[in-house]
């Protein structure tokens, strides 16, 4: 499990942009952002948050990566829904969510069910965790991911 200030572990997958390898993306800020749901309400307004804001994590150098459960597919369909120029990363066998721990015990209308806690992580060039934000609300996070990665 990812812990601020250790390395994170060199994790692989498949991604809209092709394949995908942590380690290959060192020298630049990395945002790992988990979100439960391709076209769902909240992981759209995410997405399209990072997206709006793209030109400017550019800027920085900064590589932004969604990941969730969905297949290639369904990321692939959602990425050219949206319009969106970063990758979104296929975590089917839960590979990457288990290595962030962000699987847990959720509830929706009663019922209780193992889900993807919206959650963002800052690596730093250095390949070292910087920041977390676990329970992700979705108005202002990407500005405020983009402010971070400003800050260090």
């Amino acid at each position: 499990m990812v812990a601020v200030g250790k390395a994170v572990p060199d994790l692989r997958g498949d991604s809209t942009t092709g394949p995908i390898r942590l380690r290959d993306l060192r020298g630049q800020p990395v945002v790992v952002y988990f979100y439960p749901k391709d076209n769902t309400t909240g992981c759209t307004r995410e997405a399209q948050d990072f997206r709006d804001l793209a030109n400017a994590f550019a800027k920085r150098k900064a590589i932004v990566l969604g990941v969730s459960r969905d297949s290639l597919a369904s990321h692939e369909k959602f990425r050219d829904r949206q319009k969106l120029a970063f990758a979104l990363v296929s975590d089917p066998d839960e590979t990457w969510c288990r290595a962030f721990d962000v699987i847990h015990e959720k509830t929706l209308y009663g019922r209780k069910f193992m889900g993807v806690v919206r959650s963002t992580f800052l690596i730093g060039a250095d390949g070292k965790l910087l920041r977390e934000w676990r329970g992700v609300k979705v108005p202002g996070h990407a500005q405020a991911v983009l402010d971070a990665i400003s800050a260090t």
